[in-house]
């Protein structure tokens, strides 16, 4: 199969990201983040060596490319001295710190997790598939199964880096939630979309 030019252009964009927030991550010593661009190339890799066997979807190249580059630059950019990740951008709680960039982030990824879920069990499915309950059930605990798996990495991540952005059990708990609002708007998006 012929790699697409937007593709490659996505491809491009990926790389000059990481080269710029990786930059920037290296030159404020923020390792949390250097770790984080280092899992974001090890996942440039494997969608660039499994382009040719995996039908991924226009909207899943996208939505992976536009998710790493929020990931960065929230863990990055700092908007009068708050890092962008724990900025609020709408105050729905004073006990709690939602709606922030953070679950922002975390809707927009784990829907496209779940996309991506898909574009990978695809050829595994019949063609007229009718029982979108069971599938829909399976994608969207896949996509949480990947959320759940992000929270390991950011705990070990807090363990071999002195110093991080990762916050603690509510943190955890609201990343889990935005994962699952995620997961069904992915799932709503591949019923309206290739279902």
């Amino acid at each position: 199969m012929q790699i697409k030019k937007r593709h490659l252009i996505l491809l491009a964009i990926n790389i000059i990201s990481v080269i710029i927030f990786g930059t920037l991550s290296l030159t404020s010593r923020n390792y949390e983040f250097v770790i984080y661009i280092g899992v974001i190339i090890f996942f440039i890799v494997v969608i660039t060596a499994t382009y040719c066997m995996v039908p991924y979807t226009d909207a899943c190249l996208f939505g992976l490319t536009v998710w790493a580059i929020l990931h960065m630059a929230g863990g990055t950019i700092y908007i009068n001295g708050t890092k962008l990740y724990k900025l609020t951008l709408l105050p729905l709680s004073e006990k709690y710190h939602v709606f922030c960039y953070d679950q922002a982030v975390h809707i927009w990824g784990f829907g496209v997790a779940t996309i991506t879920m898909y574009c990978l069990l695809r050829p595994l499915l019949k063609e007229n598939i009718n029982r979108y309950l069971a599938l829909s059930t399976v994608l969207i605990m896949t996509g949480l199964g990947l959320g759940a798996f992000n929270e390991i990495v950011e705990f070990i991540i807090t363990q071999i880096v002195a110093e991080t952005g990762v916050g603690g059990y509510l943190n955890t708990s609201l990343d889990l939630v935005s994962n699952l609002i995620g997961a069904i708007l992915g799932m709503l998006y591949i019923r309206l979309r290739h279902l």
